[in-house]
């Protein structure tokens, strides 16, 4: 936790590689301080068939799946930080934007979690 899924046009990577756009959203998180570096995950879907209010125009929009008990100040930074950090890489994409899901911390579960309150036995 956090996990950074990032769904971009196909074509954005022959503006920046794969790899320098997963950097610079996990640079972004990082530097809120919100999160513990380790524990940032960040994964690209891209696609080849879409379409951007009805046209055929670059975008890239991450959706940042964070556990809950972050302010609302906390949370715009973090969005305001990775749209900054994308549009300094990708100038010329028209569609740049980012947005905060929360985890329930009581209806989460993960395989540390179930390991350390024994829920496997039960």
């Amino acid at each position: 936790m956090p996990h950074f899924l990032i769904d971009c046009s196909e074509s954005i990577f022959r503006l920046q590689s794969e790899e320098q756009i997963i950097e610079q959203v996990h640079f972004a998180a990082k530097s809120t301080e919100l999160f513990n570096e380790n524990d940032i995950k960040v994964r690209v879907n891209s696609f080849k068939k879409y379409s951007t209010g009805n046209k055929i125009e670059d975008f890239i929009h991450v959706f940042s799946n964070i556990m809950e008990g972050r302010s609302n100040e906390q949370k715009a930074n973090l969005t305001k930080k990775i749209v900054q950090e994308l549009t300094s890489i990708l100038p010329t994409v028209p569609n740049i934007g980012a947005n905060i899901i929360e985890f329930e911390n009581a209806n989460y579960c993960n395989r540390n979690i179930l390991q350390t309150r024994n829920f496997a036995n039960k």
